[in-house]
């Protein structure tokens, strides 16, 4: 039998998030559009004899920053050395950048052998939340895209133009809603239909309780009320309120870094996706 490596097809994307629904990844309906888009290149197959068994993402955002994730093998393929030949092949597509990634926790020190070095972690919370408009926060328009750029570099200390751009795009299963002030928008929020709930993030906002208020909005505007909210371990204020809201926590990632960590903002409430970052 026969192994090989292939960068991934806009059509293999759908079966790369299928395999991470069978995981309990849970991805929004659409989220393989915006992943693709911020890297074409970034997106990874393994084959044996022609059918693909194991799948990984390094998507490059900058010159200097990419981020793995999806790396997923077929359960009846591990412990035969195929993701972990998949990984040093997609890896090598990330050249001198540094790679964050959101990796099961149980698998970190696997991780550290490829230099990657625990930062902290992200907690998946998840609950009902009253969907709620409110006066100062308005859908996002295309007028909108360069502050929100400027806002969400600032919050993840990295620019990531291209995903941002087809992240924050609405459309039927996806919204972006923005906290407006007398100076423009200070903050924005992405909800996403899920097979099960909406996600929302990244949040980006001044305070925990303009990031809530930044969730019920995008919540009315896509039609939820279930939520799902990635939120990193030192954003202590946003956990709290949501665990008052009823949240509980139903997953936790490592986050790790091979390199020098992008230093993120206190603005940063709640990152996109742990599939993507």
């Amino acid at each position: 039998m026969t192994l090989a490596f292939r960068t991934a097809a806009p059509a293999n994307l759908v079966q790369m998030l299928n395999w991470a629904a069978a995981e309990g990844w849970n991805p929004g309906l659409d989220d393989a559009a915006a992943f693709h888009a911020a890297d074409p290149q970034g997106f990874f197959l393994a084959e044996r004899d022609g059918a693909a068994v194991a799948a990984i993402s390094v998507v490059n955002h900058s010159d200097s920053f990419a981020f793995l994730g999806l790396y997923l093998c077929q359960p009846e393929w591990r412990g035969q050395g195929i993701g972990y030949a998949l990984w040093t092949h997609a890896l090598a597509h990330a050249g001198t950048r540094t790679v964050g990634l959101d990796g099961v926790a149980a698998q970190q020190a696997n991780y550290a052998k490829s230099g990657f070095v625990l930062t902290g972690a992200t907690l998946r919370l998840e609950g009902d939340l009253a969907p709620r408009a409110a006066p100062d926060i308005r859908a996002a328009t295309p007028e909108d895209s360069a502050r929100l750029l400027a806002l969400d570099s600032a919050a993840n200390g990295v620019e990531r133009p291209r995903f941002l751009s087809a992240w924050t795009a609405s459309g039927p299963q996806r919204r972006t809603v923005v906290l407006g002030s007398s100076q423009g928008p200070v903050g924005f929020a992405t909800a996403r239909l899920c097979r099960a709930g909406c996600k929302i993030g990244p949040i980006v906002a001044p305070d925990s309780e303009a990031a809530l208020a930044l969730a019920r909005a995008a919540l009315h505007a896509i039609g939820g009320s279930r939520a799902i909210i990635d939120v990193p371990e030192d954003n202590a204020a946003l956990a709290s309120a949501l665990r008052k809201q009823g949240f509980a926590e139903t997953f936790a990632t490592a986050r790790m870094y091979r390199g020098a960590p992008p230093q993120t903002g206190p603005a940063l409430q709640a990152i996109a996706t742990m599939e993507l970052g």
